[in-house]
């Protein structure tokens, strides 16, 4: 349907979910939501996005400004990563987690971003105690002199990949290395509010968001810019940020309540049931929801190992009520991870909650959840 939606292996990820080979990923009967954003889940030019296809989106607040601003077609699935930690529940975890990860801000294969990256390093070293792992995307990774920038002031330079298509494997384990990546450092760090920062603060990572946010050539306005990002999240920027507070954050706008069980996802996305299961054994009976422990005992890994067993739809806008696809079903959703092993103290809500739930975009209705 349209090849953003292969991006960063995330149509292998959630054929996998679903039973699937990942070596041909399946074409996606509509558009699927590729990266965190705080307009309406895509592109302020989105034209590409074909009438009359649905949009599958990350959260609901997406949902409802899509709605104010003339889209429609909406279903909620939660991010690709909610389904990468549901399928990989120890991949990268360690014992010990130590250092900075951090993620400048980076530009795309049609728009550059203007920075001093140079500036942004000495600012980071400045800041940050421990070792510290710079990833930058393929294209700054490929220029020595970005590269030269941080290597010179002693810091480990990587790169997840690029983020490839739906007939190249180049980006088929993108999150995956980034998954490992966030679950061996103690922090995530970023120039802006971004994917990174949330997919750390969901898997245990401290979160700071700082430095010169850099601009791309010909920023679209409809974004509105960093003044939009303090004036919605301010609480999430500055050089130490509320580790629970980031959590919850991240639950919401990743999406983690929306998570649809692999008969759901098939009927959204037009996948005929495989005839035969794909991957391992324990993957295709689903989780113990305390895996990883006897019967009965609570996981080693605490709220990061525990499948919550919960009554769920995937939720769909698509003639403006609140519709639902699919039969109603049982799912297992994915808790958002404590910083180590040892901390599995429950999560307190944010106290922003009421404010993000009005949010921009007031006009779609809010989807009910159905009754536990």
């Amino acid at each position: 349907m349209d090849e953003s939606n292969h991006w960063y292996g995330h149509s292998r990820i959630l054929g996998r979910y679903c039973d699937m080979s990942e070596e041909t990923p399946k074409r996606i009967q509509g558009f699927l939501q590729h990266g965190w954003n705080y307009l309406h889940g895509f592109p302020p030019n989105d034209h590409w996005c074909s009438p009359g296809y649905p949009r599958f989106i990350w959260s609901d607040v997406l949902r409802r400004r899509g709605w104010s601003m003339g889209r429609r077609g909406h279903y909620l699935i939660g991010a690709p990563w909610i389904y990468l930690l549901h399928l990989e529940p120890d991949l990268g975890v360690t014992p010990k987690r130590e250092g900075t990860i951090w993620y400048p801000f980076h530009g795309w294969e049609k728009h550059s971003v203007h920075g001093d990256h140079g500036r942004l390093a000495d600012e980071i070293r400045n800041v940050e105690t421990g070792p510290v792992t710079v990833c930058l995307y393929w294209l700054e990774f490929a220029n020595p002199d970005i590269r030269q920038a941080y290597e010179s002031r002693g810091f480990r330079v990587i790169c997840h990949g690029e983020r490839g298509s739906r007939w190249e494997s180049k980006g088929r384990d993108f999150l995956r290395k980034q998954l490992v990546q966030l679950r061996r450092h103690r922090r995530v760090a970023s120039n802006r509010l971004g994917s990174a920062v949330f997919y750390g603060a969901s898997v245990g990572c401290e979160v700071a968001v700082y430095g010169d946010p850099m601009q791309f050539e010909d920023e679209r306005p409809e974004y509105g810019g960093t003044a939009r990002r303090m004036r919605l999240w301010p609480e999430l920027h500055g050089t130490h940020v509320d580790p629970e507070l980031a959590a919850e954050v991240a639950r919401r706008e990743l999406g983690f309540e929306y998570q649809a069980t692999p008969e759901e996802l098939r009927r959204m996305f037009g996948w005929k049931r495989p005839a035969r299961p794909h991957g391992r054994p324990e993957e295709r009976r689903g989780r113990s929801d305390h895996s990883g422990g006897p019967e009965g005992a609570p996981s080693p890994r605490g709220l990061a190992g525990a499948k919550r067993p919960e009554r769920g739809k995937a939720l769909s806008s698509g003639d403006g009520a609140a519709a639902r696809s699919g039969a109603t079903s049982r799912r297992r959703q994915v808790a958002i991870e404590p910083a180590s092993r040892s901390e599995a103290g429950s999560m307190r809500s944010s106290r922003n909650d009421a404010t993000r739930a009005t949010g921009e975009g007031g006009g779609g209705r809010r989807a009910s959840r159905p009754a536990e």
